[in-house]
C-alpha cells in the first residue's frame, strides 16, 4: 500500500503524522510526506528588490524542507519506507497530482474544522481533495472537539 500524507507543517500535522505511523505500521505501507510549498510570487509592480523576496523565499524553504525531512526520518526510525517531498505549487492541484504520480493507494490530510463562513470566503483543501481525488482520502481531526 502506498500513502500520501500532506501536511502543512502548523501544529495539526503532528496528528496527521501520527495517523499515518499507525496505518503505515498495520499495513506494511510506503509513506510519502508532502508538504506543497506557496507558489512563487508574482514580481511585476513590486518595489522591494526581488533579491531580497528571493532570499527569504530560499530561507523558508530550506526552513520547509528540514521540518519535512525530520518528519521522515522519525518515520524511517520507526521502521517505515518513507520519503519527503516538498513540491511548489496550487495546494489542492499539487496534491492530486502527486498522488496519480505515485500511484497512491490513499491520501491523509487534516482536517482544520473552520466555520462556513471561512469555507465559503477561503474553501478548504481538504475539501477540495476530497471532492477531486481518484483514490479514498482519509480525513483526521484536528481540532478541538466541543
Amino acid at each position: 500500500m502506498k500513502l500520501l500524507a500532506g501536511v502543512d507543517l502548523s501544529e495539526s500535522t503532528e496528528k496527521v503524522v501520527q495517523k499515518v505511523e499507525e496505518i503505515a505500521k498495520a499495513l506494511s505501507a510506503r509513506v510519502w510526506i508532502l508538504h506543497v510549498a506557496e507558489p512563487e510570487p508574482d514580481f511585476v509592480g513590486f518595489e522591494t528588490d526581488p533579491k531580497c523576496i528571493r532570499d527569504s523565499r530560499s530561507e523558508m524553504f530550506h526552513r520547509e524542507h528540514q521540518q519535512i525531512q525530520d518528519i521522515a526520518d522519525r518515520l524511517r526510525k520507526a521502521g517505515l519506507d518513507t520519503t519527503a517531498l516538498l513540491v511548489q505549487g496550487a495546494t489542492v492541484e499539487t496534491i492530486l497530482k502527486e498522488a496519480s504520480k505515485l500511484d497512491a493507494d490513499m491520501i491523509v490530510l487534516g482536517s482544520h474544522g473552520q466555520g462556513a463562513m471561512y469555507q465559503l470566503i477561503v474553501g478548504s483543501v481538504s475539501e477540495g481533495v476530497l471532492h477531486k481525488s481518484a483514490c479514498p482520502v482519509l480525513m483526521v481531526p484536528t481540532h478541538e472537539r466541543t
